[in-house]
């Protein structure tokens, strides 16, 4: 903006002339008065010097022209706080990262030495452990259950402090329960400070530095859906472990959709404010979501409805069908006023189809920010091929209901991968031949092999002590000391009927390679099942167990349907990639997959499905590749073409 290099300019000129003041009175003035006004000229340097350098700071951002000056200020102030705090913390870790073993024994004793006089603290004997040895052989490995009487006992009571540990919880979060039920866990103040010191300040500055665009002032499409919370006993939060971009006005002023717009809780009309909002700022700079997959619902869904958006602009209003409060829909209309430009300019932009729409319709945006590991890597890739080809996308953190577990820093390499935060959660970790034992022994963090698989283990700020929360990671390589890990898959997310435990990956692999050979069909998501979840009508059944595929493809491949010998494909090329599997099918103790195609839009449905009928909420839902209930398996049943 021209009144910000104005400023930095009569800045610069004013600390020039204090100079030259200051040294006038060094050399001529005596006395008492002359002295203050040399001290005055002295203060004054560092802060004009200071205030030029802030306002050349700010000019040199490029900001964009749907900021006022007000929202502009709040975005750099928000933006440079964060970059200084993740300049300092990056610095922290990487020290952490050269001594691992140091970082992670100090870490460990002080959580054990300040919940020693908890309940749970007094009854593992925390006062006494003075190692990582002896937690491990006081301590055993636990799994939710071991916790649930004392969460239910924090739930039931206000003074839920020194039960699990000695803070009282901000929340009780609620797990996605992708791989099984949900669950409850309670959460701290300092795990939520901890996520964004350790977590969210540190990639944003590794961010800066690998891509240096991101220092604009621009705003962000952000897609978060607040959920519908609910109270313990107690009067404390019940709900996802996620936070309202509401609850900070700074922060507000980063994103496209207005305050009103976040507390829309039906998730059909808060995505359709979000895709109005961002479409009305062309100069919208990122687009963020938790996962992959929430921002390819959100483009699938702009295809769908970009004629009514483009209306709305150009009338600068509310479409009056949207079901919204009277109230949020005068705020929200309060803050339109009708733009054809815009409109005729977004007109244009979709003419060209889904390859490359989001950068016709954002010229300036420069990254898609959302986790592209695990269960998102086929809507990560379906994005970068069509709506967001062209724009790198960069899957910033690794993390969970647990708290934050790792941070990538390696914004441009592919695939993504994550160093474990050594001075944050304590890291114990099991060879994953060993998996199946209930108490097997464990590695630490400064023992772990390169190329190897482990399920992680975890004792982190919010009461859980050496807790196996289902992750099965691989070892890609070591900054310093430090691990850095790449997501293999969740344990609950594997194929198992007669002990061959395929995995989430290996499945995945086995399907892509095959899919990668079929002209004329394009897939867009797939799930499997165990056939015993299964019953269909009239189906001869057999003795020996098999999987259930479900493929949905492209809508516009028309009536384009599986041939047998594709389907086939997929059975021979896993026998190929695993060589348990093609044992048992060689055997005969597994029988050949079914593999059904299923309806356009099915997965839409079953992600509407589990939302409706589960604890997960719009942000936290991962699409099980692996699924595990009845209910579900019957859903996509009837959803076979």
């Amino acid at each position: 903006m021209a009144w910000s290099l104005v400023i930095s300019v009569l800045s610069f000129t004013f600390v020039v002339y204090l100079l030259h003041y200051s040294h006038y009175l060094l050399t001529v003035r005596n006395g008492l008065d002359g002295l203050l006004e040399h001290l005055w000229s002295w203060i004054l340097i560092p802060v004009f010097s200071a205030t030029g350098y802030v306002c050349y700071d700010f000019y040199r951002r490029n900001v964009t022209p749907n900021h006022t000056i007000r929202t502009s200020i709040d975005h750099y102030i928000a933006i440079s706080s964060l970059s200084w705090v993740g300049w300092y913390m990056r610095r922290k870790l990487e020290k952490a990262t050269k001594n691992v073993k140091q970082a992670q024994d100090e870490l460990l004793l002080q959580r054990l030495k300040d919940n020693a006089e908890t309940l749970y603290g007094k009854e593992y004997q925390f006062g006494e452990i003075k190692d990582r040895e002896e937690y491990v052989r006081k301590h055993p490995l636990t799994r939710i259950s071991h916790y649930e009487p004392y969460i239910q006992k924090m739930l039931e009571t206000k003074e839920c402090e020194n039960i699990l540990t000695h803070k009282k919880p901000i929340q009780f979060a609620v797990t996605s329960g992708t791989s099984g039920k949900s669950s409850i866990l309670p959460m701290t103040g300092e795990q939520r400070l901890a996520f964004f010191t350790h977590g969210i300040a540190v990639v944003f500055n590794s961010l800066l530095q690998s891509l240096p665009e991101n220092k604009c002032i621009q705003k962000s499409l952000k897609l978060f859906y607040t959920p519908r919370w609910r109270e313990s006993a107690g009067g404390l939060p019940i709900g996802p472990n996620s936070s309202s971009p509401t609850n900070s006005k700074a922060l507000l002023s980063i994103y496209s959709t207005p305050k009103p717009g976040f507390e829309v809780l039906s998730e059909p009309e808060a995505l359709y404010i979000h895709l109005l909002f961002g479409l009305k700022d062309k100069y919208l700079g990122m687009v963020e979501a938790n996962f992959a997959s929430i921002v390819l619902i959100a483009f699938q869904a702009l295809e769908m409805q970009y004629k009514s958006l483009i209306e709305d602009i150009e009338l600068g209003r509310i479409n009056p069908d949207l079901k919204i409060t009277d109230e949020t829909r005068n705020e929200l209309n309060k803050l339109l006023s009708p733009d054809k430009n815009r409109a005729n300019e977004l007109r244009e932009a979709f003419k060209g189809g889904a390859a490359g729409l989001v950068k016709r319709v954002w010229p300036s945006c420069h990254l898609i920010l959302a986790a592209d590991t695990g269960v998102f890597t086929l809507p990560a890739s379906i994005l970068l091929e069509t709506y967001c080809k062209g724009i790198p996308m960069y899957s910033p953190l690794y993390a969970a209901s647990e708290g934050l577990l790792g941070v990538n820093i390696w914004p441009e390499d592919k695939p993504s991968k994550y160093m474990l935060v050594p001075g944050y959660m304590f890291f114990e970790f099991i060879p994953v031949q060993h998996c199946d034992e209930d108490q097997p022994q464990t590695l630490f963090l400064d023992q772990v092999e390169l190329g190897k698989e482990y399920e992680l283990v975890i004792t982190n700020a919010g009461g859980l002590y050496r807790y196996r929360f289902g992750d099965v990671v691989k070892i890609a390589g070591f900054h310093h000391q430090c691990p850095i890990i790449e997501f293999m898959y969740r344990q609950g997310q594997f194929l198992n009927v007669r002990g061959e435990k395929t995995s989430e990956k290996t499945f995945y692999n086995a399907l892509m390679k095959a899919v990668s050979n079929w002209e004329g069909l394009k897939l867009t998501d797939y799930c499997c099942s165990e056939s015993l979840l299964i019953s269909e009508e009239g189906e001869k059944k057999d003795y020996a167990p098999f999987y259930y595929v479900f493929l949905e493809f492209d809508s516009t491949d028309g009536d384009a349907m599986l041939t047998e010998e594709q389907k086939n494909q997929i059975d021979e090329t896993l026998c190929s990639l695993s060589y348990v599997y093609g044992s048992f099918r060689k055997k005969g103790s597994i029988q050949k997959m079914k593999v059904n195609m299923v309806k356009p839009g099915t997965f839409q449905g079953l992600r509407q499905f589990a939302i409706e009928t589960t604890q997960a909420s719009a942000n936290q839902y991962k699409i099980p590749r692996v699924v595990k209930t009845k209910e579900a398996a019957a859903f996509m049943m009837k959803n076979v073409i």
